[in-house]
């Protein structure tokens, strides 16, 4: 990001369709604790989930100001504008730091941020707009209130949505950091599954519907859509100590994909046969930011002892994933064409091997079967999760000072019979072919002796 004309593209992608920012104050929106007077439990779901540490996240504020260094703060507005909305509309940031934020902008994406986006002008950067005219906006047409005007709002039901933030290209290169709106529309659920049917109801990877109140005033109703936010994040809500959303992030994660196992013997080695499929996913997997997360399968192999002799996909001394282990996600490239993890260098997509939605990828692995190995052999398949490497996170906060779990997502398991003849054991057939030959000898000598 060098230039004139880059800061003119980042400007007029961030202004496009927008209120000029110091328009509003932060104070023309209310804390959400305001809001758990009469929404208490939609209150506590949305508390510790990502959306309400949208700014406050370690990870994001770690490499918002790596970012802001390294392209003399370009991208402070850019990359705020969804993580602290009501920070740039106030004209908050930039620059960016907690010292110049009121505690309302630190909340991240809060309740009466959501509920005061009237419009959308178009997907991806934040292309929302608010209005501040006294009406909550949502996805009931007979809400009242004694606090505020209420009005039903087609938007909120519908993923477009939440394609406005979940949705990033690079403002002057174009590239692709995160379309998880563009592989959901470009999907097989775009016609009958939204996000909300999946992120804001009580199912993991569908809509299941939750009867209540949405306030505790009002009235009971078929379905109150959820506040939680769940996706994959299991690491951040970790770090905070959110055990509720950590939990629910990995029983979402356990729920994306399978894994088919088929190992069979030929002569000396081993050949098998894993099978992915997203069977949970409405994008693909993984999704969000890709070139940090990493998606793998991994492989073990161990003799009827237990004794482990084969083993492809685990992690070394410093905690990184075996460079020949098959994992699923972007690789980005900077300006040399290197790889890199920081979004504000991409200049090109170098691969995308991630998972389709509903789609089965199949990989194939195959080892040598040690000389005298004791039977049978145990082969053990599991597709992990990390949110981000140990390298990039140890870049940020100091070596191994915060660890990302690894998570399970999938697994299968199979054997393989091995093992030396018997001592009597001998060619297939051999026993019949002798008796066989017996015979016919004890008739020609019969026949001889006669004549």
């Amino acid at each position: 990001m060098r230039g004139i004309i880059p800061i003119v593209a980042i400007v007029c992608t961030l202004l496009a369709g927008s209120m000029v920012a110091g328009a509003i104050e932060s104070s023309d929106f209310d804390d959400p604790t305001v809001c758990k007077g009469c929404h208490a439990e939609i209150y506590n779901q949305w508390d510790g989930s990502m959306h309400s540490i949208a700014y406050t996240d370690p990870v994001y504020l770690a490499e918002e100001e790596m970012a802001s260094n390294e392209t003399d703060g370009l991208t402070d507005t850019y990359c705020a504008r969804c993580h602290t909305p009501i920070g740039v509309l106030s004209g908050e940031v930039p620059p960016i730091g907690h010292e110049n934020m009121s505690e309302v902008s630190k909340k991240g994406i809060q309740c009466d941020f959501c509920h005061n986006v009237n419009k959308s002008t178009g997907i991806g950067n934040g292309a929302f707009m608010v209005a501040l005219d006294g009406f909550k906006r949502g996805p009931y047409e007979d809400s009242k209130s004694p606090s505020h005007g209420s009005m039903f709002s087609d938007l909120h039901t519908k993923s477009e949505f939440c394609g406005m933030c979940h949705e990033t290209h690079h403002p002057v290169t174009g590239i692709p950091i995160e379309e998880t709106y563009t592989e959901w529309k470009e999907g097989p659920y775009n016609t009958t599954t939204q996000c909300q049917d999946c992120h804001m109801t009580p199912g993991i990877t569908h809509f299941e519907a939750n009867p209540g109140k949405a306030s505790g005033i009002g009235p009971e109703r078929d379905h109150v859509y959820t506040h939680y936010f769940v996706g994959g994040n299991a690491a951040v809500t970790g770090v905070i100590g959110s055990e509720v959303h950590q939990q629910m992030a990995e029983e979402r994660l356990k729920s994306a994909a399978t894994l088919a196992l088929e190992a069979e013997k030929k002569v000396t080695e081993a050949e098998l046969t894993v099978k992915v499929t997203n069977v949970g996913a409405g994008h693909k997997l993984p999704t969000g930011l890709t070139e940090a997360r990493e998606v793998w399968i991994e492989i073990m192999a161990t003799d009827a002892s237990g004794k482990e002799f084969y083993h492809v996909g685990g992690l070394d001394s410093d905690g990184e994933v075996d460079p020949d282990a098959v994992m699923y996600r972007v690789v980005l490239g900077d300006a040399s064409g290197n790889p890199t993890v920081k979004v504000w260098e991409a200049e090109s997509l170098l691969s995308d091997n991630r998972i389709f939605p509903k789609e089965t990828r199949v990989e194939q692995f195959s080892f040598a079967i040690p000389e005298g190995v004791n039977g049978p052999i145990t082969v053990e398949a599991k597709l992990n999760y990390r949110s981000a490497s140990q390298k990039l996170l140890d870049s940020i906060f100091g070596k191994g000072k915060v660890v990302a779990p690894v998570i399970e997502m999938a697994g299968a398991e199979d054997t393989i019979e091995v093992g030396k003849k018997a001592p009597d054991e001998g060619v297939p057939g051999f026993e019949s072919i002798f008796a066989l030959l017996s015979l016919l000898v004890v008739a020609y000598m019969v026949r001889r002796n006669g004549k």
